[in-house]
């Protein structure tokens, strides 16, 4: 088996069998919606942040194809139980390693890595990018509503 073929069963694992699929009704919750209207996706994601600026919680729900429900639910791992600063820098690395740039091996660790073929279909990378750029936009509005 080579490393494509096990990225790739990574990927169907995470789609088929998402983690933390279903929204919330909370509202000690940020929900942040967006779609990509090129293809279809659709989701909501969902971040609980605690007094000491650590996610404690993320959950997620959409619609889309595989690359984007599969990235979905890795960001919800990947990002759950690392502070707020902690999470911008690990998006930072996920957005250099779709674009096919150097990213930090010691930031970017576990499932995620599984993305970087998605460099080589450009079409894909909002896709792979979506359920990261809510996580990232969910965290500016949690630190914009904590200096009011």
């Amino acid at each position: 088996m080579n490393i494509e073929t096990l990225y790739r069963q990574v990927i169907m694992d995470h789609y088929k069998h998402p983690k933390n699929k279903g929204l919330i009704n909370d509202a000690s919750y940020t929900t942040i919606h967006l779609n990509n209207p090129s293809c279809g996706d659709e989701l909501t994601i969902q971040l609980k942040v605690d007094e000491n600026n650590i996610i404690t919680d993320v959950k997620q729900e959409g619609n889309g194809c595989s690359i984007c429900c599969s990235s979905a639910s890795v960001m919800t791992q990947t990002l759950k139980n690392k502070s707020m600063d902690d999470a911008n820098i690990i998006i930072h690395e996920f957005y250099e390693l779709i674009k096919g740039y150097p990213y930090r091996k010691d930031i970017l660790t576990g499932d995620a890595i599984v993305y970087q073929g998605v460099s080589q279909f450009p079409a894909r990378v909002k896709c792979a990018t979506l359920a990261w750029k809510a996580a990232e936009q969910g965290i500016f509005k949690i630190k914009e509503d904590k200096k009011k």
